[in-house]
């Protein structure tokens, strides 16, 4: 019984892979974005590497640095591979400028830390600066934190380090990279969140997260919108099948957008990739890998 209902899981998730891409083959004017879809985590780990090496090159040739934003979840472990060689050789890792997407408001050392998981798992294995690295203060109040955030942020701005949009005047990140959650929620964006309708700030915080810890620092809407490319991760749960043959479906025009956030990307003059593996697992026993996407 339990095969049946997973199996069932993995032709919901196929056939709302299979409407996506007919959507955004036919150039639909509700296509959202480009799919790339997977057999297993490890096949679109890498490709998501390649696909992070080449904005990388085209982002440091044209402006002379690369801004990336990360998440937590299983990002980190997907790229990985960017780790590895040719990656580790010919990534110039000296114009990266890094940032988070979201954070957890907790310590920089304590195992819920984005920072953390992102520095064991990554940062700590390339040459990207140390000065070239923004995290959030875990000193201050989440509110504080969120505040100090979008001013340095609004100073990289102003001297260009991170583009601006000519369409909202908020930053203009080269790429953002984020995890779909089993709800449908990115960053930390949570369905029927106030903060999802928040148009005024560029970071907010939430002190009610659904999922521990409840005290966040997460990226708006319109930061998330104005990025030159943003990649959309779904990789490793099985209970995920429902908000994804949603969010796939060609029939959701009904559906109300704030219940599930990861419909409501939709980059304004930037390019937007969905990297879908379509395996529940990429090992035979079952396991997958630690590619999972967690809250």
């Amino acid at each position: 019984m339990v095969f049946l209902v997973v199996e069932l899981m993995i032709k919901s998730i196929v056939l709302g892979i299979n409407n996506l891409r007919s959507m955004a083959v036919s150039g639909d004017p509700k296509s959202r974005g480009e799919l790339r879809s997977f057999d297993n985590s490890d096949e679109l780990a890498t490709n998501l590497a390649e696909y992070i090496a080449q904005l990388s090159d085209i982002s440091v040739k044209d402006r002379g640095v690369f801004t990336i934003a990360l998440s937590g979840g299983c990002l980190i472990n997907l790229m990985g591979k960017l780790c590895e060689a040719p990656y580790s050789k010919t990534v110039d890792w000296t114009k990266w400028y890094v940032f988070w997407a979201d954070e957890r408001a907790v310590s920089k050392n304590h195992v819920d830390s984005n920072y953390k998981l992102a520095k064991d798992g990554f940062l700590s294995k390339v040459p990207v600066l140390n000065s070239h690295i923004y995290s959030i203060n875990d000193n201050a109040t989440t509110e504080d934190a969120a505040e100090e955030y979008e001013f340095t942020i609004r100073q990289l701005v102003k001297v260009r380090t991170v583009d601006v949009s000519a369409i909202s005047d908020c930053p203009k990140f080269d790429l953002i990279l984020l995890c779909v959650g089993e709800d449908g929620h990115i960053a930390s964006l949570f369905p029927g969140h106030p903060a999802l309708e928040d148009k005024d700030n560029w970071v907010t915080f939430i002190t009610d997260s659904p999922v521990p810890p409840p005290e966040r620092i997460t990226f708006t809407l319109p930061v998330i919108n104005s990025a030159s490319n943003v990649a959309l991760v779904v990789a490793g749960e099985e209970n995920k099948a429902n908000a994804l043959s949603i969010i796939f479906s060609d029939d959701n025009d009904d559906i109300d957008a704030l219940s599930l956030p990861a419909q409501m990307v939709r980059p304004t003059d930037g390019e937007l990739v969905w990297f879908v593996a379509k395996g529940i697992s990429s090992e035979p026993d079952g396991s997958n890998s630690g590619h999972g996407c967690p809250p």
